[in-house]
């Protein structure tokens, strides 16, 4: 088995070895109906503890990658299986790397008209075998989301790649799974940002040690108050050891 679901606080986390992520990714998209890649951070773990939509859309997901490395660290003190982090847009590379080694197609969901212009034409120039068969902008009008769920319908992408401008997020695809063919989806906020260099990725050091958040914070002083969530995530984990014992 190429993967292994462990349950951390409750929450299932998938461990997939970067060598094994290929044949995931194959096996994912001969599964019929629809299927979807869901990149967990600590507060979307902590998110989908409580009963919702989003708690849901985890155990449905086909799988599951930690980006966030208090996850790690979380598994490692609870003795379960250490699962590997993923950087999310190093990991939507490797994903759109075997999506066009396998001749497959793509429809790009998201951003305003002109990040997604420049977003579509740098991933043409950077995966030059991926079909693009399809595109529309996020902060759409309510009344063209059917025209959306149509054509992404009959096209039938191999994978649906979600970014800004989506309110509902992973959500999105998981209300909406009875209306698709067999597609992939994956949401991810930043990807037709960076794709289209208007966002600046964050260095791989900087995301190899775990400091990123202190890069949002730079952004966006109010994320310092992140302390308090990931302070009750400690907790928690200190309860289920001593339950455990």
């Amino acid at each position: 088995m190429a993967i292994n679901r462990i349950n951390l606080i409750g929450v299932p986390v998938d461990v997939c070895e970067p060598e094994n992520l290929e044949n995931e990714i194959l096996e994912i998209l001969a599964r019929p109906g629809t299927k979807q890649i869901i990149f967990l951070s600590i507060w979307d773990l902590l998110k989908a503890r409580h009963k919702g939509d989003f708690a849901d859309c985890l155990k449905d997901a086909d799988l599951i990658l930690p980006v966030s490395k208090s996850i790690l660290r979380g598994a490692k003190f609870l003795k379960k299986d250490v699962p590997v982090r993923y950087n999310p847009f190093t990991a939507v590379i490797q994903i759109m790397t075997i999506m066009e080694s396998h001749f497959k197609s793509t429809y790009l969901l998201g951003s305003s008209k002109k990040t997604l212009k420049k977003a579509e034409r740098n991933i043409h120039d950077t995966f030059p075998k991926l079909k693009i068969i399809g595109r529309y902008v996020g902060y759409y009008p309510k009344a063209l989301e059917n025209d959306i769920i149509q054509s992404i319908f009959k096209s039938e992408p191999s994978l649906v790649l979600l970014s800004e401008g989506i309110k509902e997020k992973n959500c999105w695809a998981y209300r909406r799974r009875n209306r698709f063919s067999s597609s992939i989806f994956l949401y991810y906020k930043d990807a037709f940002g960076i794709f289209s260099e208007r966002i600046k990725r964050v260095k791989e050091k900087t995301f190899d040690k775990g400091n990123e958040i202190f890069v949002e914070v730079l952004h966006n002083p109010f994320k310092i108050f992140l302390i308090f969530p990931f302070l009750w995530y400690i907790l928690i984990l200190c309860w289920y050891k001593i339950s455990k014992k």
